[in-house]
């Protein structure tokens, strides 16, 4: 029976064949809860009389969306949370390490053909290793937090092959945008998005984690590129990557897989693309949107906050400085990518043409610690949303677009195609 690689995952954890539609309680490889979401799961193991978690090493906690803590509520919620740890024997990377997903990567406990989940929807960023990984409601993770599994119907893939070689300028945020457009917010709900092709086999983890992350808004239940030597590669940065199973970083599909959906691309067709508000769908070339008045520009988040996407930056920055009429915020993804930045000199140079450097969280993206526009203020963002009301006023204007666009825009102070500079 050939199987999809979301069914060759399943398959293995099950320990016989499993195919799409097919319900099935998993046990899970990993759990990621943060500051958020994180005190409403606990709050449930706590309701379901739960005594011990299931197993404290495979529990990841991180706190990113209000860090430092910026009210009484999420000092009391930090403080919850690390009752909790020490209580049940959790290693808590707390407010130092990043955002959960970048980090929940860097900890060497997710590897290809795992089963990952986390209070977050985002948490589909780490099928850039090849593992399966999805967000959950705070109820569900209660249940996994208590019995370490949880019941999950296997998902249809759709299968995204991009073919060639990018253009200058031009690269995998562009072309998540451009399948998002393409496909639609609803276009893929509940079904596993997979990422093939010569542009997935000669893209870096980075670029992979940027599509895998989005697969969300497209209603994906979760993004994967197949693992190889690059994911390998990456992952012995981390930790011992003979832990993975057997065979691991050689998962893909089946020819003759079944899919629900496919979808082709030249990437080197592609040219700049930017998502107008106030949908992630809502996706545009460029050329539509050249010219619109911005008063921030944020460069970072789970999306696109790594040294790479900086470099990127930095390449397209030069020697200009930022518009004296932008509010210009950079914030690294990780403590790791945010002392690749400062060895390489990239916190200096963005300082220095006008931008706050702060410290790895999440910040403006989802409108929580700090980075908020007011009515009638226009952001441009390589984050991940741009709903009403999601960087502050629901009276504000969210673009979305790559690192090599935001810079490009913040020099100039509006939107701005990136190979012009």
């Amino acid at each position: 029976m050939t199987k999809t690689i979301t069914e060759k995952i399943f398959s293995r954890k099950c320990g016989c064949d499993v195919s799409a539609g097919e319900m099935r309680v998993v046990p899970v490889d990993a759990a990621m809860v943060h500051d958020i979401t994180g005190p409403l799961a606990v709050n449930m193991f706590h309701r379901m009389k739960g005594g011990k978690v299931f197993d404290p090493e495979k529990i990841i906690m991180i706190f990113d969306h209000q860090v430092p803590a910026d009210s009484i509520t999420a000092a009391e919620n930090h403080i919850m949370m690390r009752e909790f740890a020490k209580e049940q024997g959790i290693y808590n990377y707390d407010v130092k390490e990043g955002i959960c997903h970048q980090v929940a990567l860097e900890t060497g406990k997710i590897m290809p053909g795992d089963i990952v989940v986390g209070v977050d929807s985002h948490t589909c960023t780490y099928g850039a290793v090849g593992a399966f990984s999805t967000g959950i409601g705070s109820t569900d993770m209660g249940f996994v937090l208590r019995f370490g599994a949880l019941y999950f119907r296997i998902p249809e893939s759709v299968r995204i092959e991009a073919g060639g070689k990018f253009a200058q300028r031009v690269g995998p945020k562009d072309l998540i945008m451009k399948t998002i457009g393409d496909i639609g917010a609803d276009g893929a709900t509940y079904r596993a998005v997979e990422f093939t092709g010569q542009a997935f086999e000669e893209m870096e983890i980075p670029g992979r984690m940027t599509c895998c992350n989005m697969a969300i808004e497209m209603g994906g239940k979760a993004g994967i590129v197949p693992p190889d030597e690059k994911t390998r590669k990456w992952l012995s940065q981390w930790g011992d990557v003979s832990a993975a199973k057997p065979g691991s970083f050689d998962l893909k599909a089946d020819e003759g897989a079944t899919y629900a959906g496919k979808v082709e691309y030249d990437v080197g067709d592609l040219v700049p693309q930017v998502a107008v508000p106030h949908d992630v769908d809502n996706v545009v070339d460029i050329d539509e949107v050249e010219g619109t008045h911005l008063d921030q520009v944020f460069i970072g988040s789970c999306t696109n906050g790594r040294y790479e996407d900086f470099a990127e930056a930095a390449e397209v920055m030069g020697d200009k400085k930022f518009s004296p009429d932008v509010r210009v915020i950079a914030i690294p993804a990780s403590r790791t990518e945010y002392l690749k930045c400062l060895r390489a000199g990239i916190i200096e140079k963005f300082v220095e043409a006008g931008a706050l450097f702060e410290a790895p969280c999440c910040g403006p993206c989802m409108g929580g610690a700090f980075g908020l526009i007011g009515v009638e203020e226009v952001s441009l963002s390589t984050s991940n949303r741009n709903f009403r009301g999601r960087q502050g006023s629901t009276k504000g204007e969210v673009y979305l677009c790559s690192p090599a666009t935001a810079a490009a825009s913040a020099i100039k102070g509006e939107i701005t195609d990136p190979r012009e500079m």
